[in-house]
């Protein structure tokens, strides 16, 4: 055969390539038995699914034409070594290529949800339920599952405390322990850079975090919660009770703004007015602010303090002085009463 006989030989076999290539690889395919929603239609890959065993339901579904040339891609470009498992969500016709964008870059389906700090696990659990990811009781049963707790080392009640205020984004379909494994990491991944001082004080990882989030609930403008956790850090060396209003509350469903007497008499093992030391396990999720304030309490002598109803405090290391600002307290919360009926009857 003559060189430019070869030559053409060789040009029209690279064309019919491309044009073969071409056809499998970009245009649109219709698939079979895909959950179609308006022109969406999404496909599971299962977790612990091969590469290999992927392409072939791919096929079957006929999202594909040729399996050996998206094998072949796929050893190229790695995607046989990192496909990512989940929910892929697709809009109308896709062509096979495609397809393999969208594997290669791990663009599955996400929920993304943001825990605040000062969550319960109950706020938690409705924001996922919110989310469509869990339902509510179902998620509260597996925060205070015994063995669960056991497996992820956590001595407390159960996980509230231990779920990171952050943002998430979870893969949908997600197993829901999996989920809460995550979470805890993620907590355990902040807590890191303190375990050293956390230590040195004497603090173990669930003290921290009860101390961290009874500070959260209490703190309402940043630069008080080294004197909040002062308060408390003086308050145990004398082994005084903590007298933590949001501990004797804990439990109640619901938020509770005003916090009674009544309330203070509750006994439950949450109450630090009726139980001396921390309660046994966290009562929110605290930010990373109140965790570094649980570490390092302002070197104040404070015992007391009381709010001034704009989110400050007033400190006190007497009795006395705590009892007379509280009672400018109460002064100042009558007054705002009766102003409030005042307005209301002239309306």
């Amino acid at each position: 055969m003559k060189r430019r006989d070869l030559y053409l030989v060789l040009s029209g076999t690279f064309l019919i390539f491309i044009l073969y290539v071409s056809l499998q690889f970009f245009v649109p395919v219709k698939p079979a038995g895909a959950t179609s929603n308006a022109g969406r239609f999404e496909i599971l890959i299962p977790k612990g699914m091969s590469f290999r065993a992927a392409v072939e339901m791919l096929y079957e579904k006929r999202l594909l034409r040729d399996r050996s040339l998206f094998i072949i891609l796929g050893r190229i470009t790695g995607l046989d070594r990192r496909l990512r498992y989940g929910y892929y969500q697709f809009i109308g016709s896709v062509s096979p290529f495609e397809l393999f964008k969208k594997l290669l870059r791990g663009e599955i389906e996400e929920y993304e949800i943001t825990i605040i700090e000062g969550s319960t696990i109950a706020d938690i659990a409705q924001l996922l339920e919110d989310k469509g990811i869990i339902d509510k009781e179902r998620f509260l049963d597996l925060a205070r599952d015994r063995g669960l707790l056991k497996e992820l080392s956590i001595e407390a009640p159960s996980l509230e405390g231990y779920l990171f205020p952050t943002t998430y984004k979870i893969p949908k379909g997600t197993d829901p322990v999996d989920i809460i494994r995550f979470m805890v990491n993620t907590t355990r991944r902040f807590l890191s850079p303190y375990v050293e001082r956390a230590e040195e004080i004497g603090l173990s990882e669930n003290q921290l975090l009860t101390l961290a989030s009874i500070i959260e609930k209490e703190a309402k403008v940043d630069y008080e919660r080294p004197l909040i956790s002062a308060v408390y850090h003086n308050r145990m060396r004398r082994g005084m009770r903590l007298q933590a209003d949001p501990t004797a509350v804990y439990d109640l469903k619901g938020t509770k703004k005003l916090v009674t007497r009544k309330d203070l008499l509750r006994n439950t093992r949450y109450n630090t007015y009726i139980h001396r030391g921390l309660p046994p396990g966290p009562i929110a999720s605290p930010g990373l602010k109140s965790v570094i304030a649980a570490l390092n309490p302002a070197d104040v002598p404070y015992l007391y303090f009381v709010s001034n109803n704009d989110g400050t405090h007033n400190f006190s290391v007497s009795f006395e002085e705590h009892i007379r600002y509280r009672q400018e307290y109460i002064k100042r919360k009558r007054s705002a009463l009766s102003h409030f009926v005042e307005d209301k009857n002239k309306r």
